[in-house]
């Protein structure tokens, strides 16, 4: 299958010229050297053969030139290119996206890119195998054999020159490394010993391992120094390196750095230096593992793939770089699934051991698939951006390890600072002594909220590392401004909220606790202060949700609408209810009765036991308990209101003296006051008013004893029994029921007799 070079190579150099004008700043001398390839290729024999007459002489460098003065050339040049390759894959770097493509859905740009590629992908195989061909036929392709030849030897140079430098300073380097290692062993072993100052010494081994960082990049930025030199040095200027040399030095140091950081994280050669505890077996294990991996992918993708480009040609140095990949992660994933179960039971040891040991046994579980998705990043940058790929994946590592790091010290570091019970001034401890425990009982609410914050930053900042998110875009952006000013006025709106319920709860609870020397609550207190806790919880919780509603944009006015119609309704229809909470209130405002007072309330004599906004509810003498609802209630009759009084009304004979018998009701009283039960419950002398009344029983004289509230029974009880005591000693007759009988008279006014006959009393044998 030929390839179309009449359509094809007009494309192709439409793209690079246009790549040129937008990008004068991207590697200029990589765009150089393709847009030199695609001219020579232009210029060639094959392709002048393949071109209408007249279209090679459009192609020429005289008729470029011109081209790129021209403005409206340059945007016609642009136009053609947007017209002509409508199936690339956009979003790649070095290409603009079109309006249309940035409007469209993420699905629609995955599907673009998706079919761009595998366009591209067919373009490479027909390409290559064309190359190939000529290649067979002899024919010249990409640079030339020549010009390949020498590049090929300028570049052994470099490379020959850089390496030999890298290895000579790392092994001047080793008697550091190893000196470091046994200052950080010797300290270890000082810690193990029980020496003080172990977190300094902590902070040394991190010192020691920074320190050992530092030398291995250096090591790396000069062995690059020497091979800029020789390059430098061999190339075609003064002063100048040629596109191989800047190729390869690129690649060493992306590749060679990166393996410093691995060196740092397992170093096999020197355990006190390793960054994460494990035995040498598993260090060389992994570290070999990683370096391979890393040194593979990134001089395939960053060096083999670009020179093959420059000296065979472009198409066969990108599917060479993607065969290569693909072997590279048909490798990684190999190793990650033969490994998932040892590493998973490792992972689970040392969860039991740790603070963290849930969040570990979940890594423990998803290990495996983290990793290949990695690797699975990996071969899709490398070939959407070879020549960024394993830098990107360095970076996006990094800044994921990093942003996990500092998320996981963070709350660590929250967790230790609220672990400790949040104390308060001895002097508002005085004033609210359960203020302090109520703000202890918002730690773990706060910790909730703390660490889910966290955790949405920390994926917020991994995705942006991987680009699935553009943070910082995001955060410029009007929607990112607007959810973040979202975000603080709520923290804002539930934080005053909370203080606000806060005091008041404190305030009222404070009040309503049983405290030493303080006085103690009384009745009406507890059932106002409790209505007023509940009124107020009920206000606070309306207003925050009204106020978050109105800050999440929703529109509070039908919804406030809309509560005064439903309670208008629920008014109407339950008018009984809603007399009852009037009722209620006005009751407690007024404080009419209180728990424990004893009232007649609705014909219900008894003692209150509890008291609601809409009820009473009144224990009577026989035990029965009756819920009274405050609608019902005209009258309420507290008798143990302030003060009350003993009302006694004593009937006596008619022969009776009446002095005397009110003179034996004081001594009755006074004998009264010697009780100790109920003396202290008098509150003041007897008083009697008098006479109150003259019946067919007798004569009633009234009596007044003033007593504390509710003790006016007692009183009575005690009294009456004296009372009982003093008139029987006295020989004052308590009336008995009199019977008047009536014989009737005849016409003439006579009545008959009665016949009585009195009976005197036998006399004793002894009388």
């Amino acid at each position: 299958m030929a390839l179309d070079t009449a359509t094809a190579t007009p494309r192709v150099f439409s793209f690079l010229s246009w790549l040129v004008l937008r990008e004068p700043g991207w590697k200029s001398w990589l765009a150089a050297m393709l847009l030199a390839g695609v001219v020579g290729g232009l210029l060639s024999p094959r392709a002048a053969a393949t071109e209408p007459d007249g279209a090679a002489s459009a192609h020429t460098p005289a008729a470029l030139a011109e081209l790129l003065e021209n403005p409206e050339a340059r945007q016609a040049l642009i136009d053609q290119l947007r017209a002509h390759a409508p199936g690339e894959p956009a979003g790649q770097p070095g290409q603009p996206v079109s309006d249309s493509e940035a409007e469209a859905s993420p699905t629609s740009r995955m599907t673009a890119r998706v079919q761009g590629f595998l366009s591209g992908l067919a373009q490479d195989l027909v390409q290559a195998s064309a190359d190939v061909r000529s290649m067979a036929r002899g024919e010249a392709t990409g640079i030339g054999v020549d010009r390949a030849a020498s590049m090929l030897l300028y570049l052994a140079a470099v490379m020959a020159a850089t390496v030999a430098v890298y290895v000579l300073l790392r092994l001047a380097a080793s008697r550091a490394y190893a000196r470091i290692d046994r200052w950080v062993a010797a300290n270890h072993a000082a810690a193990q010993a029980g020496a003080p100052l172990s977190m300094y010494i902590l902070y040394r081994r991190a010192g020691a391992i920074l320190g050992a960082l530092v030398i291995d990049i250096g090591i790396v930025l000069l062995a690059a120094l020497v091979g800029y030199g020789v390059a430098a040095a061999a190339g075609p200027g003064p002063g100048q390196i040629a596109p191989a040399g800047a190729i390869f030095l690129r690649a060493f140091l992306a590749v060679e750095i990166t393996k410093v950081l691995v060196r740092t994280v397992f170093s096999t050669r020197y355990p006190y230096l390793r960054l994460l505890p494990m035995s040498d077996q598993q260090a060389h294990y992994w570290n070999g593992w990683l370096v391979r991996i890393v040194a593979v992918a990134g001089y395939s993708t960053m060096l083999v793939a670009p020179v093959a480009s420059a000296a065979l040609s472009p198409a066969i140095g990108r599917l060479l770089g993607l065969v290569i990949m693909v072997a590279v992660y048909g490798y990684a994933v190999r190793v990650i699934w033969r490994n998932r179960n040892s590493l998973r039971e490792r992972l689970d040891r040392h969860a039991a051991q740790s603070p963290l040991g849930s969040r570990l046994r979940f890594v423990s579980r998803i290990w495996h698939i983290l990793g290949i998705g990695y690797f699975t990043v990996l071969l899709v940058a490398s070939q959407v951006d070879p020549a960024n790929a394993l830098p990107f994946m360095v970076k996006a590592t990094l800044q994921t390890v990093l942003a996990i790091g500092v998320g996981a010290l963070l709350g660590l570091v929250i967790n230790t600072l609220l672990s400790r019970p949040l104390r308060v001034s001895d002097e508002l401890r005085r004033r609210l002594p359960l203020l302090e425990a109520r703000l202890n009982s918002y730690v773990p609410a706060v910790l909730k909220v703390v660490g889910w914050t966290l955790r949405i930053a920390v994926v917020l900042v991994v995705l942006d590392a991987w680009r699935a998110f553009n943070l910082s875009a995001w955060i410029a952006s009007d929607a990112g401004a607007a959810a973040i000013g979202l975000a603080v006025n709520l923290v804002i709106v539930l934080l005053f909220a909370a203080l606000a319920w806060t005091i008041v709860a404190s305030i009222i609870e404070h009040r309503l606790s049983i405290r030493e020397g303080a006085a103690m609550p009384t009745a009406r207190e507890k059932t106002l202060l409790s209505l007023l806790r509940n009124a107020a919880l009920i206000v606070i919780v309306t207003m925050t949700i009204m106020v978050v509603l109105s800050q999440i944009g929703i529109d509070v006015a039908p919804l406030i609408a809309g509560a005064g119609v439903v309670g208008l309704a629920i008014g109407f229809g339950a008018q009984k209810l809603v007399q009852d909470i009037i009722t209620g209130v006005f009751i407690q405002l007024e404080n009419g009765m209180n728990e424990n007072d004893v009232v007649e309330v609705a014909g219900v004599f008894g003692t209150v036991e509890k008291i609601t906004i809409r009820s009473v509810g009144i224990r009577t003498l026989d035990g029965g308990y009756h819920l009274v609802p405050f609608s019902s209630v005209d009258v309420v009759a507290n008798h143990s209101k302030d003060f009350s009084y003993h009302l006694g009304e004593y009937t006596i004979a008619h022969r009776e003296n009446v002095d005397e018998a009110m003179q034996q009701l004081r001594n009755a009283f006074a004998e009264l006051m010697t009780d100790e039960a109920v003396a202290p419950d008098i509150l003041g002398d007897i008083a009697i008013p008098g006479v109150t009344s003259l019946s067919e029983k007798g004569v009633t004289i009234r009596v007044l004893i003033k007593t504390r509230p509710g003790m006016q029974w007692a009183v009575q009880r005690a009294y009456n029994r004296l009372v009982k005591q003093h008139f029987d000693a006295a020989g004052i007759e308590l009336p008995y029921p009199h019977t008047v009988l009536y014989f009737g008279r005849d016409k003439n006014g006579a009545a008959p007799p009665a016949n009585i006959t009195l009976h005197r009393p036998l006399a004793s044998a002894e009388g």
